[in-house]
């Protein structure tokens, strides 16, 4: 998050080799931070646009709670080699609240209304949802942070939402499924995890912040993983196992290069980048999992993209 982004500056705290300053900041961002902060929040986006088709392949070996609870302990075992090779110093006690949001959001919540809602709704379908998380996350940052984006910010993220949500529903017929529920559940922990994150990821580290979250969720995913590998069948395939992993790699990697992204250009900003995630989803759900693609994509994507220029550069 950048600093106008935050509230209530706070003194910096050490936390390994790239501890952040959290304090003001005027001006507009150098080029070269805008550059990169971009670069890394995008990665993040192309990472996440491939969960929904992982999941879906994940589920074609193991249940909606047992991928959830395996996919959360490999990628706590990861962080855990990370911090423990790196020696990093346990984060302040006052920011393990933060962390714990950050967990329940994106460790534990999201993965789970999402793979819970795909098993009886499409890839096309889930992302009318997704569509909604950089409007969702932008208001949630506002009210957390105190951040006031400006007009032409709020016009052009409700327009690109608009298109996104159009264009999904219009792909998925139109019709709701049982799983909407699950959606926008996920929609909200998500967004919530997204900008505490971005909060935490300006004083540590974006990688500490995510690997901390995993770690403070371990226990829970260990025994979460017991239990629901005892009653849940496995019947393990190569794209189930191959859906697995990267579902683990990307709740590590994806995540450090999503906050370290947003801690350099903000949450705000960063969270209009999602607007490309559903159809960067639709492209996966095609050449992964054979679904069809409406012919309305190219016009949709490139509305889309206009919107997301149209945010990046308006002041906050």
């Amino acid at each position: 998050m950048t600093a106008q982004d935050s509230a209530t500056p706070t003194n910096p705290i050490a936390v390994g080799s790239g501890s952040r300053s959290n304090g003001p900041r005027s001006g507009p961002l150098p080029s070269g931070t805008r550059k990169s902060g971009t670069l890394l929040a995008g990665l993040g986006v192309v990472a996440f646009s491939l969960t929904f088709p992982s999941t879906a392949w994940g589920l074609e070996s193991f249940g909606p709670w047992s991928l959830v609870a395996v996919r959360s302990l490999l990628a706590a075992l990861l962080a855990g080699g990370f911090l423990l090779a790196l020696r990093v110093p346990v984060p302040d006690r006052r920011h393990w609240a933060g962390l714990a949001v950050v967990g329940g959001g994106v460790v534990v919540g999201f993965p789970l209304l999402t793979t819970l809602a795909l098993t009886t709704s499409t890839t096309s379908h889930a992302a009318v949802v997704v569509g909604l998380l950089p409007l969702t996350t932008a208001a949630f940052s506002a009210v957390r942070t105190g951040a006031r984006p400006s007009r032409t910010f709020w016009l052009a993220a409700v327009a690109g939402a608009g298109v996104v949500i159009g264009f999904t529903v219009q792909q998925s017929g139109g019709a709701l499924s049982a799983g909407d529920g699950y959606l926008f559940g996920a929609l909200l922990v998500c967004a919530a995890g997204y900008t505490e994150g971005g909060r935490l990821a300006r004083v540590m580290p974006g990688w500490q912040v995510i690997g901390w979250a995993l770690i403070l969720c371990l226990p829970l995913a260990l025994a979460g993983a017991v239990a629901a590998l005892s009653f849940e069948p496995v019947r393990l395939s190569a794209q189930g196992i191959v859906g697995l992993l990267w579902l683990a790699g990307s709740t590590f990697f994806g995540l450090y290069v999503w906050y370290r992204g947003m801690a350099e250009i903000g949450v705000v900003r960063a969270s209009q980048l999602q607007l490309a995630q559903p159809l960067l989803t639709l492209v996966w759900s095609v050449l992964l999992l054979g679904e069809s693609l409406s012919p309305a994509a190219p016009v949709a994507a490139v509305a889309v993209l206009v919107c997301i220029a149209v945010t990046q550069r308006a002041r906050g």
